[in-house]
């Protein structure tokens, strides 16, 4: 099973992340995760972020053991360009192209299915619009549903009522930190 995970408009260039992404794909997890820790270039940080990231939807969305999976590509792709100019001789302007990056890794397991735990789903709640038997519609005139509702509003303005006049009394002492 591929495990997709995506990073995008990281402000590197992607000749820069190539340097870092490269060096990973093919590579087990815990050995990636190993390299991009040694590595000095800038980009190794956000990389190793994404592949933490990728283990975990791996490991809680879909059950994997994060011990079977390995980098079976780090693709680095051309994102947006940041247009900037600078100031030249006699008036002119040359543009500079700041260049962003998607990134798209994919983990995938060694061995198909081995130590996989099943997902836990919880079960659909469903309500029945219908009424149940012994009740009535509150458009068909229950007076005592109603009657009980009007209670609840008025407790909760009460509340409220309370709330704010005691907002109004409680003054709030600040004190410096002793240094």
């Amino acid at each position: 099973m591929q495990v997709v995970a995506k990073l995008n408009n990281l402000k590197i260039a992607p000749r820069k992340v190539r340097l870092v992404s490269n060096v990973i794909s093919g590579m087990p997890v815990n050995d990636a995760l190993i390299e991009l820790g040694k590595q000095v270039k800038r980009s190794s940080e956000p990389v190793e972020k994404l592949l933490r990231s990728a283990i975990a939807n791996a490991e809680h969305n879909f059950g994997l053991d994060p011990g079977n999976l390995y980098v079976l590509s780090a693709v680095v792709g051309e994102g947006q360009r940041l247009k900037r100019w600078m100031p030249r001789a006699f008036g002119r302007a040359n543009p500079i192209m700041r260049r962003l990056s998607k990134v798209t890794l994919v983990l995938e397991e060694t061995v198909e299915g081995l130590n996989r735990k099943e997902r836990k789903r919880p079960l659909p709640v469903t309500e029945s619009v219908a009424p149940k038997e012994g009740e009535e519609k509150k458009s068909e005139g229950n007076t005592l549903l109603a009657a009980e509702e009007k209670k609840e509003a008025k407790k909760d303005v009460a509340v409220k009522q309370e709330m704010k006049e005691r907002k109004n009394v409680v003054k709030r002492v600040y004190q410096r930190k002793s240094f």
